[in-house]
């Protein structure tokens, strides 16, 4: 599609990630449209041109407002030490959210914890589908209801968000850091 100044305007990508959120494939939109599925290929790879109600068909099927597709994007910049306190009732802990209050897909959460801070002393879970940890600096041990791991700098671990678990610094001394990030957003 082209704006009024003549600039390129580039939906596909919009129209591709809506579709996908909705795990609906090329077929059940072009069934749902009346479109072909090679259009709608195009229409996701910006090689086509949809007439009004063409663009209008595709949007409701995949339950987007055509205005959506025009929205400048969303962006937020959290300068280092600024990011919303928050707590989830973790001692010894200063934990700040990175990612706006407006982020439903995921939240990322870092935390700095004192020497034997900790998550709490019981096992507890997130009502999130995916929950990903990467300690920065310092030993986190993970607590899981069968196992407990302790994770390095630059060690990383996904595990499902509804996994009851706790963690702790594994120092009593030294700092720990670590970077969470649960999808989607609890």
């Amino acid at each position: 599609m082209t704006s009024r100044s003549g600039a390129q305007i580039r939906i596909g990508a919009r129209l591709r990630a809506a579709r996908l959120s909705q795990k609906m494939t090329i077929d059940a939109v072009a069934e749902a449209t009346g479109l072909t599925k090679g259009f709608i290929s195009r229409l996701e790879r910006d090689a086509a041109s949809p007439s009004v109600a063409s663009l209008v068909a595709v949007c409701e099927a995949i339950g987007l407002r055509v205005g959506a597709l025009f929205d400048p994007p969303e962006t937020a910049v959290v300068r280092a030490g600024e990011g919303r306190p928050i707590s989830f009732g973790a001692e010894g802990a200063d934990e700040r959210l990175l990612t706006p209050g407006t982020q439903q897909q995921l939240e990322v959460i870092h935390t700095r914890l004192e020497g034997g801070g900790h998550g709490g002393i019981e096992l507890y879970t997130l009502d999130c589908e995916t929950e990903f940890v990467y300690v920065v600096a310092g030993d986190l041990q993970l607590v899981l209801q069968e196992e407990t791991l302790t994770l390095g700098p630059g060690d990383a671990m996904t595990f499902p968000g509804r996994t009851p678990h706790t963690w702790h610094n594994h120092s009593a001394t030294l700092p720990c850091e670590v970077v969470w990030v649960l999808s989607p957003a609890p």
